[in-house]
């Protein structure tokens, strides 16, 4: 079946966050929004079906989860991830941020190490510190072939006392894929130390040609045992306002603690229509996401040769799943302020700062391709307008200590506009 991903969709008359929040964030409303994780398309087909039908009965009353619900989930895990799970271990949440919190309160003590890899997602670095627990951080780094690692040296020495390992897998901002070897040490490394696993997967759908989205709990009975994990339909179908997720907790008292958590708030009941939608999606709509896939993985190709081409001051590197981009902007020479009010003021487009996203994260910025190709290539067009406006140009090839003089490709000194 054809969809149509270049279909613009207008949402300016929508209360969502992506376009009705932009004076709120960027403070204007003319910026193009490339910000947060949400997608610019239609949801399949199937879906939509699923949500008019429920909608059509005009009763939206308290709801218990049906068997088709859970069903969805395992068999949808056990064909697109190679591992069977059971009904028993999920847990239901309105959103797997909500998790992330829930998991550190409730696996936890206060004053309690949580380990964190950085640049990473916000809310794993909030969720630390709203929890008042200890913040350990080991900072990714980058292998000769400019892709992202761990650094399992810096990892070991930092891990001993931890108590929880906050995951991301697939990475959320560099966009990295797990491979097993990978995965496997620091697996090893948390049973070493006695340490427990929080995984966010909800990127494992969105995964590029030549790339295996590998939970980490599927690898033996000893890390799965360790391992919470998280996942959700929501980035993958565009569904992240019927807010539903779950957490996939196989140890026993790991699964009580976590549910007490809910219980305890009176969040364990499904929203009426995530019901619908999990099911629709898990059971009808995998031809969707191919196509989806195909469509993203083209934008990613097309932006990535863009700034090759047009930007080559920009360093970036094409991730191996998300739909997201992840660029360094510190050949530019420019604070992070100033690059970022060039972004807003000049370009007009409204990106995510990498600043929140921690250590590693200064100088970069984050960028959303999930929407039509012609709003990726206006989104870059206004990109390039914020860079050249600081005096940038093609064949830069290091910034001096002075901020000022940079040298070009022929090697004549020039001064950068002040």
């Amino acid at each position: 079946m054809y969809y149509n991903f270049d279909k613009v969709v207008d949402r300016d008359d929508e209360y969502n966050t992506k376009w009705a929040d932009r004076c709120l964030i960027f403070g204007k409303d003319d910026v193009l929004p490339m910000w947060i994780a949400d997608m610019d398309f239609e949801t399949a087909p199937a879906i939509t079906e699923a949500l008019t039908r429920r909608a059509s009965t005009g009763m939206y009353g308290y709801v218990s989860k049906p068997r088709a619900y859970d069903e969805a989930i395992v068999n949808w895990i056990g064909r697109r991830h190679g591992w069977k799970i059971q009904k028993d271990w999920l847990v239901y949440s309105p959103g797997v941020v909500p998790i992330l919190s829930m998991a550190v309160s409730d696996l936890t003590e206060p004053g309690d190490k949580v380990m964190i890899l950085e640049p990473v997602y916000p809310p794993f670095i909030d969720s630390v510190k709203s929890n008042k627990r200890e913040l350990v951080v080991s900072e990714l780094k980058k292998n000769k072939e400019n892709y992202y690692e761990m650094d399992f040296e810096d990892i070991e020495s930092k891990i001993k006392d931890v108590k929880l390992f906050m995951f991301c897998n697939p990475h959320n901002p560099v966009g990295r894929v797990w491979t097993r070897e990978e995965l496997k040490k620091l697996g090893e490394l948390c049973l070493k130390y006695n340490v427990k696993v929080l995984s966010d997967e909800i990127h494992s759908d969105l995964i590029f040609r030549g790339n295996k989205h590998i939970p980490l709990a599927s690898i033996s009975k000893e890390f799965e045992q360790n391992t919470v994990t998280c996942m959700a339909p929501t980035k993958t179908f565009n569904l992240a306002g019927v807010q539903v997720s779950y957490a996939i907790a196989p140890n026993e008292e790991s699964f009580k603690k976590i549910s007490f958590g809910y219980e305890r708030l009176h969040m364990n009941r499904n929203n009426i229509f995530s019901i619908d939608a999990t099911i629709a999606a898990y059971n009808e709509s995998e031809d969707w996401l191919e196509s989806l896939l195909e469509y993203i993985e083209g934008n990613v190709d097309f932006a990535v040769d863009y700034i090759g081409k047009n930007m080559p001051e920009l360093k970036v590197r094409k991730p191996q799943g998300t739909y997201l981009l992840w660029i360094d902007f510190n050949n530019l020479g420019r604070s992070n302020e100033e690059v970022g009010r060039a972004l807003i003021d000049i370009g007009k487009i409204g990106l995510n700062s990498g600043v929140p996203y921690g250590d590693g994260g200064e100088l970069f910025y984050r960028v959303n391709l999930a929407c039509p190709r012609s709003t990726v290539e206006e989104g870059l067009k206004r990109i390039k307008i914020a860079v050249d406006s600081l005096g940038t140009f093609k064949g830069i090839k290091e910034v001096m200590a002075d901020d000022k003089v940079v040298e070009n490709k022929d090697g004549k000194k020039l001064e950068l506009n002040k």
